[in-house]
């Protein structure tokens, strides 16, 4: 393993662990009243190392229990924005002339709405919303970006040498996308889900603390935050704990990410290509240095 990954991987690895083995961990059950009249808004102690809320429930088992929960939102919103964003891109590309003209324009439109102000507005229509809702809202709002990421790489490597022997054989349409083009896009996409997970974590716990994510009793970190919202000098663990919890999570997908991408880079074949090109190529007396579309990374 590269030492620029190692550290992102066990940052990972711990958060992973935690959050996995968080039932075992758990002193009680998150939503457990221990003794609303001894045990409120205790202050941590050895019993409890977190603290307790107003009603008594562990604060440290509220926080693993949301860890759980916040992290599998982010990471099915973020599935579903890679497929939905990777569909489209390939869609485009594949079709090109007209259709792939307003495909592109549809994206640019759709990327000049503010997705805050979407997920704000459908939370105060429909008020709150489920888990499996959350999720669909969040991932289908969010793959606007990876469309254009998709789309702007699949035409830069449809440039390069292999994909032009590729037609030259005869290799069209999908199987050309599929089998030759999408695989040489896996390590942005990667790059591109660390980062969704990181914005996606952060994202539900702001709209939880509105109110208008997870909805109490069930655990997140959000919930919890919102929870000490109103008492943060008196009862500050509330605060605290869940807000590190939350930090945490978004630096340690974002290590991985930056990790990643130094590692991969995700402009790692068209560098290659680029590099052997900018070489000068002598054809017939002449002298040429193509330019290729250069590539980028779009955080969610």
């Amino acid at each position: 393993m590269s030492r620029r990954l190692s550290p992102a991987f066990v940052l990972i690895a711990l958060l992973v662990c935690v959050v996995v083995t968080g039932p075992l961990l758990s002193p009680y059950a998150p939503n457990a009243q221990l003794d609303i009249i001894t045990l409120r808004s205790q202050a941590p102690s050895l019993a409890h190392p977190f603290g307790t809320d107003a009603v008594s429930r562990d604060v440290l088992s509220r926080v693993l229990d949301g860890g759980r929960v916040s992290l599998a939102l982010a990471i099915l919103s973020v599935s579903l924005s890679l497929v939905v964003g990777t569909l489209y891109g390939a869609i485009s590309t594949l079709a090109g002339g007209v259709i792939d003209t307003t495909m592109r324009r549809l994206l640019d439109v759709a990327l000049s709405i503010p997705r805050l102000l979407v997920l704000l507005a459908v939370g105060a229509l429909w008020g709150a919303l489920s888990f499996p809702a959350l999720v669909l809202l969040i991932g289908l709002t969010g793959w606007f970006a990876t469309a254009r990421l998709v789309t702007d790489e699949l035409r830069a490597l449809g440039a390069l040498e292999f994909a032009i022997a590729a037609r030259a054989m005869g290799v069209r349409g999908p199987r050309l996308l599929w089998r030759h083009l999408l695989p040489h896009l896996l390590p942005t996409l990667v790059i591109t889900a660390s980062f969704g997970v990181a914005g996606t974590i952060a994202l539900e716990a702001g709209l939880s603390y509105l109110g208008l994510g997870i909805q109490a009793p069930q655990a997140s970190w959000g919930t919890i935050l919102r929870d000490g919202a109103g008492v943060v000098q008196s009862e500050w663990w509330l605060s605290l704990f869940p807000g590190l919890a939350t930090v945490f999570a978004v630096l340690a997908c974002n290590a991985l990410g930056d990790a990643l991408r130094k590692q991969f880079a995700p402009n790692h074949v068209l560098s290659v290509a680029t590099s052997r090109a900018a070489a000068p190529t002598r054809v017939a007396g002449t002298t040429s240095s193509p330019a290729l579309p250069s590539s980028r990374t779009v955080r969610p």
